[in-house]
């Protein structure tokens, strides 16, 4: 998991260190100083979204997927209830926004255009080649049906209300 925090830390900032050099040195795009506000609050709005979705599927992974002594931050029970029941990884859906998040909040045209879909498309190859299949040793045939039913991501209304109507707790 460590290994995997770090490789998104390096891709981040290898793709801020990126796109500030395009901005600046090759398309010479500068915002002025209102859209780069404006653009601010959207990309901290929009960070707030991630950290809230990011913290129910925590709360929800820690209450419903474990059964016994398990080590931090694992578990050893398949959810399949609450906003699982429509979408095989919120969390990480959530943090699908992140680097737009970011480029918003630098104001950098080339990461909201160019870098940041290119490394939300990185992370969903990730999530398909590893956490997926990490679950599916995990938890075999479960996953394997569950995967049939269910999609890895969905901004259906369903699954929207569960992020907004839902008692935390």
């Amino acid at each position: 998991m460590l290994t995997r925090i770090i490789l998104w830390i390096v891709i981040l900032a290898g793709g801020i260190a990126v796109s500030l050099y395009m901005d600046y040195n090759v398309i010479h795009i500068h915002v002025n100083f209102t859209w780069h506000i404006i653009l601010f609050i959207m990309g901290f709005l929009l960070l707030r979204i991630i950290l809230y979705t990011s913290a129910y599927t925590g709360k929800l992974l820690k209450k419903l997927g474990k059964k016994g002594e398990v080590p931090k931050f694992e578990t050893n029970r398949l959810i399949k209830e609450d906003i699982y029941s429509c979408m095989r990884h919120p969390m990480h859906l959530g943090l699908l926004f992140l680097p737009e998040s970011i480029g918003l909040m630098m104001g950098s045209p080339s990461f909201i255009l160019t870098i940041g879909p290119s490394i939300i498309l990185i992370m969903i190859i990730m999530i398909k080649l590893f956490e997926e299949k990490e679950a599916e040793r995990k938890f075999g045939e479960e996953y394997r049906e569950y995967k049939k039913e269910v999609p890895m991501f969905s901004l259906s209304p369903k699954c929207l209300k569960y992020f907004l109507s839902k008692k935390k707790g």
